[in-house]
Formats: structure tokens, C-alpha cells, sequence
């Protein structure tokens, strides 16, 4: 779907026009990857529009360019209120993604960065609906176990939302896609299941909640963890453990959170239909707690909306 333009990206600190938002050919993060970014959602609700969990978005953020040597020109509070003011300065009052970038710019393009070159730093933000689409949210979503494995631990770091690392989810989605399925589900290195193309995985077993832990090479996801809280707050029990492929066929119930996907049912796997077909019971809970933050039936007792007024 392509982006609906915005009047203004912030830039290295200032408000640039859309169309000219611009970087070199010869920048290093295009040629090598060299970029860390995050994705955050904000979203209309009655009392203004409210940004979920910006600060540890963008603690997120610089923990990447830390592992990545990447010396940030801005401090952490600079960063969340060019996130805010990229909302006001839009007019996307009903709500929006933002997608805050750093990236090594135009200096040398020689592999031995130094933590000085030239970091670059970009906050955008459009509208952009339900990832994979409204109806998955409700109805669930058609997926496939990836012939692409996700990359091994010691070879890229994985807790670094890096550019270079979604080389192997655009694979992987671009693979589901031709072959007739909305989104594919990665094994590890060892073969065990890790996660989605750009979202983490869930799996309900006897009212028991399943996810896979770090060591899946997995993203440590921030709508994840907020799952893990709303369940443990609903009385479920939830468990980071190794899952091998097979379960997920005999899972009562499966689905997908992140950002983009926010928390998406799955109804098949593999064209095996996961529990009856349709999107179970606990997930359209944990989807109930979670978009009540948003229409205000849910209390934020985590503090987790933040006022972009």
C-alpha cells in the first residue's frame, strides 16, 4: 500500500517539506544497511491523541545504535518530542505511525565506521491502517511456516531493530505473498519457531499462553511485552519457552503482535486451520484489553499513553 504523504518530516532537527526529505546515493546506511529504526503507533481516543509507549519506543531506538556504535546527535527527550510534533505539525489527530530513523549518512563508505561519521536522524509519520488488514483482526489470518530460517545468534544482533536485519522479512513476507498467504512464520537456526516476518508470535495451549524467548532470534517486541502484561493482568499465565514447528498446528489458539500488526489472530498455518478456523477466545480478549486503552474501557494503570498535546 503505498505511503499517504504528510506535509512535513522532521529531519536533523528540522521540519523539511515531504518531497524533499532527501539523502544522498552514496549514503552509508543505504549501501550497507546501517540504520535502526522503530515503528509506533498513535491513536485517537477521548481525551486527545496519545502515542503508546514512546519512551520506550525511543530508549528502544538508541539501544540499537548503541549496539551498532552509533553515536546519536540527539538525547532521548529530543527524539519523543519530535515524534509529538510531527503529529501536531501533520494534523494526524486521528492517529498515525510514526517511524523515527538514524542512519550512518554521506562520509566514507569504507566498512570500518568510526563512531563519529555521520549519524543522520529522521522522524515521519502517516496514516496507516490495520497491517494486515481490518477483517485478520477479527476474522484472523492465513500464514505459512517460511523456507527462510531467521539468522543465527553471533551473526547479526537481533535485539537491534536494524534495517539490514529486515532483509530477511521482506523474504519472507514477499515468499507467503506469492504463494497465496497473508504473512509466514520463521524457524530459528536450530529449527525452532521464532517469529513472523516483522511480528512476534503467540500460541494458547490449555489456557496457557506460549511465546518463544530471546534465544529464538526473535525481536524483543514492545506490543509483545505488553501482551505478556495484559495476560499475566487477566489471571493467564504466560510462558517463554522453545515451540517446535508441529505445535503450532495443534495450538487451540495462535496470533501475531507488533506495531504494525498490533495483535492479529491466526486461523491456519500451513492451510491447517489452528483450533476451529477462527480467531479463539483468549486472543479476542487480550484484543479487547488492548484497543480499550485506545476507546478508554481500559484503565492505563501501565502508563503507557503519552499525551502528544
Amino acid at each position: 500500500m503505498p505511503l499517504k504523504p504528510t506535509k512535513h518530516i522532521w529531519f536533523n532537527d528540522e521540519l523539511v517539506p515531504w518531497e524533499e526529505a532527501k539523502i544522498h546515493v552514496l549514503s552509508y546506511g543505504l549501501h550497507y544497511g546501517a540504520a535502526v529504526f522503530e515503528g509506533i503507533r498513535a491513536y485517537s481516543t477521548k481525551n486527545g491523541t496519545k502515542i503508546f509507549r514512546l519512551e520506550d519506543h525511543i530508549k528502544r531506538l538508541f539501544n540499537s545504535a548503541k549496539i551498532y556504535r552509533m553515536n546519536m546527535p540527539y538525547d532521548i527527550e529530543a527524539i519523543m518530542q519530535a515524534s509529538k510534533n510531527i503529529i501536531t505539525t501533520n494534523n494526524l489527530n486521528d492517529g498515525a505511525y510514526i517511524r523515527p530513523i538514524a542512519f550512518r549518512g554521506y562520509n566514507d563508505l569504507g566498512l570500518h565506521a568510526s563512531l563519529d561519521d555521520g549519524i543522520d536522524v529522521a522522524v515521519a509519520a502517516w496514516e496507516w491502517g490495520a497491517y494486515l488488514g481490518t477483517d485478520g483482526q477479527e476474522k484472523g489470518v492465513d500464514v505459512c511456516v517460511s523456507s527462510w530460517n531467521k539468522i543465527a545468534p553471533n551473526t547479526i544482533p537481533v535485539m537491534a531493530k536494524a534495517s539490514g536485519n529486515y532483509l530477511s522479512g521482506t523474504l519472507v513476507a514477499i515468499e507467503a505473498k506469492e504463494n497465496g498467504y497473508d504473512e509466514g512464520i520463521c524457524l530459528d537456526s536450530k529449527g525452532m519457531v521464532s517469529e513472523g516476518a516483522g511480528e512476534n508470535i503467540f500460541m494458547v495451549k490449555n489456557n496457557e499462553i506460549f511465546t518463544p524467548p530471546l534465544s529464538s532470534s526473535i525481536l524483543d517486541g514492545i506490543t509483545r511485552d505488553s501482551v505478556i502484561k495484559i495476560a499475566e493482568s487477566q489471571g493467564y499465565e504466560v510462558i517463554e519457552r522453545e515451540i517446535v514447528r508441529e505445535e503450532l498446528y495443534l495450538a487451540d489458539e495462535l496470533f501475531f503482535s507488533g506495531t504494525a500488526v498490533e495483535i492479529t489472530p491466526i486461523r491456519s498455518v500451513d492451510r491447517i486451520n489452528i483450533g476451529n478456523g477462527s480467531r479463539g477466545l483468549i486472543t479476542q480478549e487480550i484484543q479487547k484489553v488492548f484497543f480499550g486503552l485506545f476507546d478508554g474501557s481500559t484503565p492505563d494503570d501501565w502508563g503507557w499513553l503519552d499525551s502528544v498535546e
